[in-house]
């Protein structure tokens, strides 16, 4: 299995949040990509680092980055054998190519033949998350069927559905359909999906069916990986594996609540007298 972390996005909603605030406490953030945000004691991205180095099944780890932090992204990783980097060649929001597209990229850049764990770089879990646990359920479901794919899902609120993607399921935890933003009255369902998803090698060829499909849309239509998702879920089985929530870092005071409680955990952590442990032998949990 291969990870591919997405990491192309520009952050313009933190960046404006951050230029509009007049405390100085957040002046460090001004020009650093999302992934690379200190989150705790280190970055955001060396969270999922430091867990996908020591989860069993992984081989590679595959970073998709654009043209303006390309050099930041490459001075992070020197450290890391383990981690290759893609350049998407965009240099502003205007002109990104969507998550979906840089999905495709690094399918193709690194030739991936294998299974893929797709990981929002803007993306943290809470306490329950555990890789070991997410591979353990995906080869369950690929003992019954190869084109098998897996997602994740939390309740959200009422008011929340309208940020989400919303995954509507069966009894058996698979997949119906998803939905992008809807509001409250147009699904039951409160289960918003995250930006991690376990692809079946199987369902990587329609990548290239679905971004084919949309080639005339607008970048909307193409960007957020949940639509992808989305489409792919009356073509090939995609099921649902639950978690208690997680952080998405959109703006500043989504960076604000992941900072502090990651930071809340270290200090719990050092209370209890566990030592730090370097990541090439963290745990498969960011914990």
């Amino acid at each position: 299995m291969k990870a591919v972390i997405l990491a192309a996005g520009y952050g313009t909603r933190l960046q404006r949040d951050v230029s509009a605030d007049r405390s100085g406490r957040f002046a460090h953030l001004v020009g650093v990509a999302k992934p690379l945000l200190p989150v705790g004691d280190r970055a955001l991205l060396s969270h999922w680092i430091g867990a996908l180095s020591a989860s069993d099944g992984l081989d590679a780890i595959y970073v998709v980055s654009n043209a303006l932090y390309l050099s930041a992204f490459e001075e992070w990783a020197a450290h890391l054998p383990k981690v290759k980097i893609v350049c998407d060649h965009t240099t502003s929001n205007d002109g990104r190519l969507g998550a979906v597209a840089c999905l495709q990229l690094a399918v193709k850049h690194f030739h991936i033949q294998d299974h893929v764990m797709v990981i929002g770089g803007d993306t943290l879990f809470k306490e329950d998350f555990s890789l070991a646990q997410i591979q353990s359920r995906f080869c369950e479901l690929q003992a019954e069927c190869e084109d098998n794919n897996l997602v994740l899902s939390y309740e959200c609120r009422d008011h929340e559905t309208a940020k989400y993607g919303i995954v509507e399921v069966d009894p058996d935890l698979r997949a119906l359909r998803m939905k992008e933003k809807p509001l409250p009255s147009e699904t039951t369902s409160r289960r918003a999906c995250p930006c991690f998803y376990v692809l079946s090698k199987n369902s990587l060829p329609l990548l290239d069916t679905f971004l084919l499909e949309k080639k005339d849309a607008a970048i909307e239509h193409k960007d957020a990986p949940g639509n992808f998702v989305a489409w792919l879920i009356p073509r090939k089985p995609v099921y649902v594996q639950e978690i208690c929530g997680r952080f998405d870092v959109g703006n500043l005071q989504s960076y604000v609540e992941c900072d502090g409680y990651f930071k809340e955990r270290l200090v719990a952590r050092t209370r209890a007298g566990v030592h730090e442990v370097d990541e090439a032998t963290q745990l498969s949990t960011f914990y």
